[in-house]
């Protein structure tokens, strides 16, 4: 059998996420998700909050905070980054009770012709990670289901964006040459380490999971061009933020 072969449809889990969070009454139904301190510090700065409960990965707090935008009262979380921690934060999200996760977080663009800041839309994710094989059945690319209805958010709010497939990947130091001519080949646009992980897990556990990400750094060229990678621009921050505030409550 194929070490990616590894999709146990029927077998019950011996580890349940629910057996690791304290449920709570009233969680928020729709959550959105971040990968980045620097959009949480701004979230936090910017807009009342209430921190409701923490998840903890290697020994750290992670706290998820409850918060009201235009009426609707939603969960913000500020994640690892990484397929295997993302994806079990996230069943630990769903065990809680969240039924939308809106993820957004940036990613490494693989055409120069991309810009910076640009947001983008994964349709599929190329599983050169280890997760989704346990939520899906072995295949090249995992197809995003959500991907349609945020297009259809983000045109109603005449918000530019770019559809691609993104590859996803665990081994962000083994990002060759070869492979991400391959990648740009079959139609990835983009390069990032969660994507098809996090929406492998919301398929199989039927929940709407979405995500759209941001270009920052580019791979294209003779030399790694780092942009903005950790550098973003404040303005930039803010507009994508709430960018992701007015799509969540439109899930």
């Amino acid at each position: 059998m194929s070490i990616t072969d590894t999709f146990d449809l029927y077998g019950e889990e011996i580890i349940k996420a629910k057996n690791n969070v304290s449920v709570i009454e009233n969680f928020p139904k729709t959550v959105i998700v971040v990968f980045s301190i620097n959009f949480c510090k701004l979230f936090l700065n910017k807009y009342s909050t209430q921190r409701i409960v923490s998840l903890n990965a290697g020994g750290a707090e992670l706290p998820i905070y409850q918060f009201e935008h235009k009426g609707v009262k939603m969960g913000f979380f500020n994640t690892i980054l990484g397929g295997a921690g993302s994806a079990a934060l996230l069943e630990e999200i769903i065990a809680l009770g969240a039924e939308k996760i809106l993820y957004f977080g940036s990613c490494g663009a693989l055409d120069k012709e991309i810009a910076v800041g640009r947001l983008l839309v994964p349709t599929a994710a190329y599983r050169d990670e280890g997760v989704s094989y346990h939520y899906a059945k072995a295949s090249d690319y995992l197809e995003i289901e959500t991907a349609e209805k945020l297009i259809r958010i983000l045109e109603d709010m005449h918000v530019p964006y770019h559809r691609t497939k993104t590859w996803t990947t665990d081994a962000v130091y083994r990002e060759t040459k070869g492979n991400m001519e391959k990648r740009k080949e079959e139609g990835c646009g983009v390069v990032e380490m969660e994507c098809a992980s996090v929406m492998s897990v919301g398929q199989f556990r039927k929940k709407e999971v979405y995500q759209f990400l941001y270009a920052a750094d580019c791979l294209s060229g003779n030399e790694w061009d780092k942009r903005i990678l950790g550098n973003m621009p404040e303005d930039l921050r803010e507009r994508i933020l709430l960018i992701a505030m007015e799509t969540a409550i439109r899930l």
